[in-house]
């Protein structure tokens, strides 16, 4: 009987805490969505590539890229040179990088 409380009570904390787990997962389709928005559109976009945590793009026209929104998606810091931005991610930057290039 008291094996029975112990399996109970083990799986309402299984359960729990996967459910925990789902809920921090990010949503990377809505995150893509408002990066591509925030670095100007699809169009603006020339090239992206992956380096460990960062994300590097190529854009046409920096001006119309909004630093402030990339960075309350939880980049961590963004350096421009010329017409690129390196976008320091940490790891969820090959996620965005794959539906990234799914998009294109």
């Amino acid at each position: 009987m008291v094996y029975y409380q112990y399996l109970i009570i083990i799986a309402v904390l299984i359960i729990i805490s996967l459910i925990v787990i789902k809920m921090r997962r990010k949503d990377f389709s809505v995150e893509i969505n408002k990066l591509i928005q925030y670095l100007g559109g699809k169009d603006n976009i020339i090239d992206s590539q992956i380096n460990l945590s960062r994300l590097k793009v190529t854009l046409k026209d920096m001006t119309i890229v909004n630093k402030e929104g990339i960075q309350k998606l939880g980049a961590k810091g963004i350096v421009e040179i010329d017409n690129q931005l390196k976008i320091i991610l940490g790891p969820n930057s090959k996620q965005l990088k794959k539906y990234m290039a799914e998009l294109k």
